[in-house]
């Protein structure tokens, strides 16, 4: 890794904010839009945090959901690439199982050629899906096999990464391109820069592995919160100087959604978790409006389910998003927080990171 490799983690808190705010973009798509509608949000949002100062924009690995169009990472960091040039871009997560780990190293070299010095590659071990979808995208039905050979798996990604495998390895002779090989090769010239990796999880899995191994850790508290202290606490504790970090690095997913009256709020969410019990129940669809969820008639566990969902959902005005995302900052320790805005309408989410910009103060940057 580059000397300046924690300086890639560590971001600056701007405005009035304890830590550096980021995004998590699901791209979601609501009834009635399409996934380009949704990309084009997404662009609309990677500038919007560019342009006010939030740190990184990740987008998350998932599949089979009509709901959320961002089964392709790369793809689409590629595309906020190209419409962006500060903020930092990177997975939240890439699941590694799902994938050979040459094949991520090429697809993030290629991303760092693209934008070098704002990549991440953040890495979880879970399919992004249900098990018959895993089975298909891993092409076997052992799918606990590829979750308990993840530090096996990380281990031979960070080395393509680094182009260090050693003597008498098989794959010595193997090299990621766009890669450090380019710099050992005639005339060669390679950037500096390697993308950092971080590890995700929602549970102590990968809390002890990232600590163990000195990297940056993100836990998705906004659907795990009740392991949120217990992960967070476990990677402190596990944590191991590296050549990466010298002290534990963590952020938390936030599920927080700001409009302008409360009202809205509570509209946008009720629909939001509309879509979580149908996914839950196997039934995944597109987000529903808020109409909708207003008329839906929900039974007692439903209710219960969405009762309990809600409450780890930061809503309402922008003031009141502020003052729970203080409050969560000083009970979990976070070194940075990373917003995710479900909402159907990509202008509501669009507004509620606007508006939580301006609940702290952060710059308008040129």
């Amino acid at each position: 890794m580059p000397a300046d490799a924690a300086e890639e983690i560590r971001g600056t808190a701007h405005g009035t904010a304890p830590v550096p705010l980021s995004v998590l973009d699901l791209v979601t798509v609501g009834a009635g839009r399409t996934a380009t509608d949704a990309l084009r949000t997404s662009v609309d949002i990677a500038r919007l945090a560019e342009s006010r100062g939030f740190h990184r924009y990740w987008v998350a690995e998932h599949h089979s959901m009509p709901g959320v169009a961002s089964s392709s990472p790369a793809v689409i960091l590629a595309h906020l690439a190209a419409h962006t040039t500060r903020v930092r871009l990177g997975s939240g997560g890439v699941m590694l199982p799902n994938h050979a780990p040459l094949v991520i190293a090429e697809q993030f070299g290629t991303l760092e050629a693209m934008a070098p010095g704002r990549v991440d590659l953040g890495l979880g071990r879970a399919p992004g899906t249900d098990g018959a979808t895993a089975a298909a995208l891993r092409r076997t039905d052992r799918l606990n096999e590829g979750a308990d050979d993840f530090p096996q798996q990380l281990a031979e990604l960070i080395r393509f990464l680094d182009d260090d495998f050693p003597d008498g390895h098989p794959y010595r002779r193997i090299h990621a391109v766009p890669g450090p090989v380019q710099a050992t090769s005639p005339g060669g010239v390679q950037s500096p820069h390697r993308p950092p990796v971080w590890l995700l999880g929602s549970s102590g899995f990968s809390a002890r592995l990232a600590g163990t191994l000195g990297l940056p850790f993100a836990f998705a508290h906004h659907f795990s919160a009740q392991n949120t202290v217990p992960a967070l606490d476990l990677y402190r504790e596990s944590f191991r100087p590296s050549a990466v970090l010298d002290a534990p690095y963590a952020l938390i997913g936030v599920s927080a959604l700001a409009t302008d009256d409360e009202k809205e709020a509570r509209r946008q969410v009720l629909a939001a978790a509309l879509n979580m019990v149908r996914l839950r129940t196997g039934r995944p669809g597109l987000v529903p409006t808020p109409e909708e969820a207003e008329a839906y008639d929900f039974s007692p566990m439903e209710q219960e389910f969405i009762q309990s969902w809600n409450s780890n959902v930061i809503h309402g005005t922008a003031d009141e998003v502020r003052s729970g995302l203080d409050d969560l900052q000083k009970r979990t320790g976070a070194d940075e927080l990373m917003l995710t805005a479900n909402a159907h309408g990509g202008d509501v989410r669009l507004r509620s990171y606007e508006l939580i910009a301006d609940a702290y103060g952060l710059p308008t940057l040129a």
